[in-house]
């Protein structure tokens, strides 16, 4: 069997990518108002809701976004989802006459 290869892509692709895995219900259970639920399995915790799909989606994109800086900003390491992960920058902190330099060299990291 082959093996699927692991593409690293940007924050944005990422957030396109979570979309795309999204799974969404209505929910009846609230009133006469129906809601839409929208999730993203791979995120755990990651999920939001809307009266309509289109504002199910919109909210869960900026869930995504939210959810996604959180990890990153933690340096958590983040799921693959649609065997993609995010390409991180690498900072490596050396001395120079007593300062102290950050140079970021953009690798995928996962």
């Amino acid at each position: 069997m082959k093996q699927k290869t692991l593409h690293y892509i940007t924050f944005a692709e990422y957030v396109k990518q979570a979309l795309y895995s999204a799974k969404y219900e209505t929910d009846t259970s609230l009133g006469k108002i129906p809601c839409v639920v929208g999730e993203v399995p791979q995120l755990v915790g990651c999920y939001t809701q809307g009266e309509s799909f289109e504002e199910a989606r919109e909210n869960l994109r900026e869930a995504i976004e939210l959810w996604v800086t959180i990890a990153l900003q933690r340096n958590e390491e983040l799921p693959i989802i649609n065997n993609c992960t995010i390409v991180r920058p690498r900072v490596t902190n050396f001395s120079q006459r007593n300062k102290t330099v950050v140079r970021k060299n953009y690798a995928a990291i996962s």
